[in-house]
């Protein structure tokens, strides 16, 4: 047998791969929100702190600002090469600064980390009330309950209305549902790669990676947090990450890489791997060591629970709320969101045209990938928009907390 054991080091890692306080802040600020934050459910819940960055200058009134919304896996850090406090890129760096799509000469663009997260904002391996991590204590969020925090960080900055709402997967969702439930406070709107509900199959695929998880010894009921290294639930979090990168690539593309292949020094047929398994266990390793099982599980539910129309008369009706600029975008290869849910979207939002196509054999992740298609819709979107009169002026940081 020689099969690569793909957890040869998983001893070394701490119980959760998430932010610690004491690492390295990063291009990181934090935003305190004072009062408990009303949840969906009926629970209020305190000590929320949002981690945001921010790009550019923002105007006098804030009417330059754009908000943008990352993924399951993404953090606040859209632009920016990797360093200390930041373990990857930016994942949409080619999108932001001078002169691009997003351009920072003219647009204040500010990106926090989702509520629920693990990379600086309340999720939970934040200390709840007692000190000691929330754990299994921390409450269901729903996609309306992280926007809800997201307009009390706009509230901080003194944001009145966004400029525009950019977003692409999760993101997309929390782009969509401002748009929804805040279009007064939503100048324009950009869904990329999402639905305008989740449907059964996204539902079946987001229950098994939370499965995966929560069937590892090393999850304690949610209780890991201060586990010894080395005994978190790292097989089950890259388990479920195997799972959701089969999703998030397209057939043609794995086949055309990989094939049947054998990973080079491995034999299948006496416990070796295949390339692809190669492939989705490096997947696997990155994302254990950079990202908490807690979150995990916290925000596939939250994107499980995704449904714009539920108690405002279905997906029809809520969306006819959102009478404000807006375009939407999918990606032809994407089996995770298929295409056709954009062009639903697309025909029933008020302000949108019929829906635009990224054309990729990347699938879902296309939406990452393929920047110079994703730049050139921002691009369309933002030239629409009137620009402040106002010149931009140095943003007041809130406290660090």
């Amino acid at each position: 047998m020689n099969r690569k054991d793909p957890h040869r080091a998983l001893p070394l890692l701490s119980a959760s791969g998430g932010r610690q306080e004491g690492d390295p802040p990063g291009r990181r600020r934090w935003a305190a929100i004072e009062d408990p934050l009303p949840l969906e459910t009926g629970i209020r819940l305190p000590g929320v702190r949002l981690a945001y960055e921010t790009w550019g200058r923002r105007a006098a009134d804030g009417s330059n600002a754009v908000l943008v919304l990352h993924a399951l896996t993404g953090d606040s850090h859209v632009a920016g090469p990797a360093g200390p406090g930041h373990s990857t890129p930016g994942w949409w760096d080619a999108l932001v600064g001078p002169g691009r799509a997003l351009d920072t000469d003219r647009w204040f663009v500010v990106a926090p980390n989702v509520l629920g997260g693990c990379q600086g904002s309340t999720g939970p391996s934040s200390p709840g009330p007692d000190g000691t991590p929330w754990g299994s204590l921390f409450p269901y969020l729903s996609v309306r309950d992280q926007v809800t925090a997201e307009a009390a960080l706009a509230d901080v900055l003194g944001i009145d209305r966004w400029a525009a709402v950019i977003g692409g997967s999760m993101g997309g969702m929390r782009a969509l549902e401002w748009a929804v439930s805040r279009p007064e406070r939503t100048g324009s709107l950009f869904v990329l790669a999402a639905p305008a509900a989740a449907s059964a199959d996204q539902i079946a695929w987001g229950s098994v990676q939370i499965g995966a998880i929560r069937s590892d010894p090393g999850w304690r009921g949610g209780d890991y947090h201060r586990a010894p290294p080395g005994e978190g639930p790292h097989r089950g979090l890259g388990q479920a990450r195997r799972i959701a990168h089969i999703t998030y690539r397209s057939a043609p593309e794995l086949d055309s890489r990989f094939g049947g292949e054998a990973q080079p020094g491995e034999e299948p047929a006496h416990g070796g791997r295949y390339r692809v398994e190669s492939y989705l266990d490096h997947h696997a390793d990155k994302l254990v060591r950079r990202f908490d099982a807690g979150s995990y599980v916290t925000l596939t539910a939250a994107m499980n629970g995704h449904d714009v129309g539920r108690g405002r008369g279905g997906i029809a009706r809520a969306l006819a709320r959102a009478e404000l600029p807006a375009l939407v975008a999918g990606v032809d290869s994407d089996r995770l969101y298929p295409l056709a849910q954009q062009e639903r979207l697309a025909a029933l939002l008020p302000g949108a045209d019929a829906a635009h196509t990224i054309a990729s054999p990347y699938g879902h992740d296309g939406f990452l990938i393929e920047t110079e298609q994703v730049g050139a819709l921002v691009r369309e979107l933002l030239a629409a928009l009137r620009l402040p009169r106002a010149a931009p002026v140095p943003t007041p940081a809130p406290p660090l907390t």
